[in-house]
């Protein structure tokens, strides 16, 4: 019996729709970037891009548990000398950029290299309800009802 290694061709690529509002930012990471890699497909393939197009709205609603909105922080480096720059979560979620948060988290969990890179490209995330996807038609995908832990109520 030989193993099945699905060709480009045998992929049968789709569009999602997810709303991140109250939605737990490592559990719907962990969605994503599943989606993107096609892991959720039978025929997946490690080294093809066989993953789906993920259109997510309300970027700046996601919810991290705990403490972790102020105690977590995100480090990047300049290339200069003493260029460390930090940022807590709370500034990424409310600043100009919200959606960098959740783009962070699913670029770590997705293979480095250039099928990685052609995979997160199919992320698209946007601030609040309007996107301009909708002649793809993407069908919803309800994240929170794949367990109860995946929504949050912002308290």
């Amino acid at each position: 019996m030989k193993t099945y290694m699905a060709r480009p061709s045998d992929i049968n690529k789709k569009w999602f729709l997810v709303d991140a509002k109250d939605l737990v930012l490592g559990r719907l990471s962990v969605v994503l970037a599943n989606y993107v890699r096609g892991k959720h497909k039978a025929n997946y393939t490690p080294s093809i891009d066989c993953g789906d197009n993920i259109v997510v709205i309300n970027a700046e609603k996601v919810v991290l548990t705990g403490k972790k909105i102020d105690d977590k922080i995100h480090y990047w480096h300049t290339g200069y000398p003493g260029g460390i720059k930090s940022r807590s979560y709370n500034e990424i979620i409310e600043g100009k950029n919200p959606e960098k948060a959740i783009k962070l988290a699913v670029k770590r969990m997705i293979p480095k290299g250039p099928l990685g890179r052609q995979q997160i490209k199919k992320l698209h995330i946007y601030t609040g309800e309007n996107h301009p996807h909708l002649a793809q038609n993407p069908e919803p995908l309800n994240i929170e009802a794949m367990n109860k832990k995946n929504k949050r109520e912002v308290k």
